[in-house]
C-alpha cells in the first residue's frame, strides 16, 4: 500500500474546495502547526466508515484544520459530505493530480502534514490505533485536552484495510 511515510516531504498543492475556496497547504501551514489531509473515494466502505472519525476530530480540535480531499467530482463529494456528516473543508483533487503525486493506491490515506511540510504520521485505511495516535497528535498540537474519539457503544474494529 504506497504512500508517503512519516519523515516524507509531502508535495506542496492548491485545490478548489467545494466552498470554491483555493486552498494552499503552504499557505495554511505558515499559520497553523499542521494539517490533516484525508484523502477518499466517495463509493470506498472504509472512506464512510472512517469519515465520521475524523469529524470527531474536526469538532474535537476546531483550530486544527483537517481538509478531506475527494477523488470525485463536486455532485458526488457533496452528497458523500451531506450523508456522513462532514463539515470540514473537501477539497476536489481533479484528475487525482495530488493522489499521483503522493503515490496513492488505497483510500482512505490520511496524513499529519505539519509546518516543515513533513509527513508526521500516516495512516493508510481504517486502523483505530493511529487514528487514536492522531487524536493525541491533535490535542498536543492544539493544546485541547484530549477528547474521546471512540466510545465502546461504536463497537470499532482494530483494523479494516482501504
Amino acid at each position: 500500500m504506497p504512500a508517503p511515510s512519516p519523515g516524507a516531504k509531502a508535495p506542496t498543492f492548491r485545490l478548489t474546495g467545494l466552498d470554491g475556496t483555493h486552498y494552499v497547504l503552504t499557505d495554511t501551514l505558515r499559520a497553523q502547526p499542521a494539517v490533516v489531509l484525508a484523502f477518499f473515494k466517495v463509493s470506498c466502505p472504509v472512506c464512510q466508515f472512517t469519515f465520521p472519525y475524523l469529524e470527531r476530530l474536526h469538532r474535537s480540535y476546531p483550530n486544527l484544520p483537517i481538509w478531506g480531499i475527494s477523488q470525485d467530482d463536486a455532485d458526488a463529494t457533496e452528497g458523500f459530505c451531506r450523508m456522513f456528516g462532514v463539515t470540514f473543508p473537501t477539497l476536489l483533487d481533479q484528475g487525482f493530480e495530488l493522489s499521483i503525486a503522493n503515490d496513492l493506491t488505497n483510500v482512505p490515506s490520511i496524513f499529519l502534514v505539519g509546518r516543515d511540510l513533513v509527513i508526521d504520521r500516516t495512516i493508510v485505511g481504517f486502523d483505530k490505533e493511529e487514528l487514536e495516535g492522531l487524536n493525541r497528535d491533535l490535542s498536543e498540537l492544539s493544546g485541547v485536552p484530549e477528547k474521546v474519539l471512540f466510545s465502546e457503544a461504536d463497537e470499532v474494529p482494530a483494523l479494516k484495510p482501504g
